[in-house]
């Protein structure tokens, strides 16, 4: 603060009125006060009476995607489990896939002085956690990997598992496999359409740029998106879908007709084992996902100065029955 203050050529105290928006600051002063904020990259320490005490927040803050959705569910599950074994309460917060809001996130956590940042990136810039990171804030990074910064981060096997599925369903006679995928800009859904093509080439069977639909997708493009699919002189016979929240929507656009595609999604999702078929799908561990996403974070927070980790999970194939049918 007393930085921002020599800067502005202020007294502290104008700089804590601006900071803490109270009356009193002429309008010029607070500008450019807060300019020499932006220029030094200040952060309102929130938690500075516990850091006088000599006590940490004693909270990691993590930031996903969408808490509402069971993956980032069951991963927020796992961290708080892991937070506990080492005394720390967790503050999670959804970015709603918007890099701006991931941004703000971070840094009002930042901002709060947590102990660190376990992040699920929703863009590709993250030089704004550079300052805070070096300043000692651990950020590990989880299903995604950070843009623009060397960090410790924790994938899944996207690449293999969408092999996987396109060779189960051409073992079965399938060679119209159709691929319904996330937003291509998505690194998960890029890395996944990837192992789409690679899959196809390794069973031998073309790939067919008229066959993959890329997302956002919601209930009517799902249904629109099928019937260009399904119909037609050279229909697909067989879907991957990319994941858990685009298999349900296509498992409701399929509701109630006779004659379906077989299906392999890519993730697990609950009651998934209990629909007429059962769905076969790529799973993989979410909760070792979080897991070790916290591990990395509390052995930096430890001490652990070994370069940056790039640590990715298996997936498997688990059949049920949807990707078992026959072309």
């Amino acid at each position: 603060m007393s930085d921002v203050a020599r800067l502005a050529g202020v007294s502290i105290k104008t700089v804590s009125r601006v900071v803490n928006d109270e009356p009193g600051v002429h309008q010029a002063t607070a500008e450019r006060v807060l300019a020499a904020i932006d220029q030094l990259g200040f952060r309102r320490n929130l938690s500075a009476r516990n850091l006088r005490r000599g006590s940490s927040a004693g909270i990691v803050g993590l930031v996903m995607e969408d808490v509402a959705n069971p993956f980032y569910s069951e991963l927020t599950g796992a961290v708080e489990e892991v937070a506990r074994q080492h005394g720390r309460h967790v503050l999670a917060a959804s970015s709603g896939e918007d890099p701006d809001r991931e941004r703000e996130l971070a840094l009002e956590f930042c901002a709060r002085r947590v102990d660190g940042l376990i992040v699920v990136p929703a863009g590709v810039q993250h030089g704004y956690l550079v300052p805070e990171m070096r300043a000692g804030t651990p950020a590990v990074f989880v299903d995604r990997p950070a843009g623009d910064v060397v960090a410790d981060t924790v994938l899944v096997d996207n690449i293999g598992g969408t092999v996987a599925a396109v060779q189960h369903l051409a073992r079965y006679g399938h060679r119209r496999i159709a691929f319904l995928g996330d937003a291509p800009d998505i690194f998960t859904a890029a890395e996944r359409l990837r192992g789409f093509r690679e899959g196809c080439a390794r069973a031998g069977v073309r790939y067919d740029e008229d066959l993959v639909a890329m997302g956002p997708h919601d209930a009517p493009g799902i249904g629109a998106t099928l019937r260009r699919l399904l119909r037609g002189p050279e229909p697909a016979t067989a879907l991957v879908t990319g994941n858990n929240r685009i298999t349900v929507l296509v498992l409701r656009a399929l509701a109630g007709q006779r004659d379906r595609p077989a299906l392999v999604g890519f993730d697990d999702f609950e009651l998934a084992d209990l629909v007429n078929p059962p769905v076969t799908v790529i799973a993989h561990d979410v909760a070792a996902l979080g897991r070790t996403a916290a591990e990395l974070l509390f052995a930096r927070l430890d001490g652990d100065g070994a370069p940056p980790r790039r640590v990715v999970l298996p997936v498997r194939l688990v059949t049920r029955g949807s990707g078992e049918v026959p072309a």
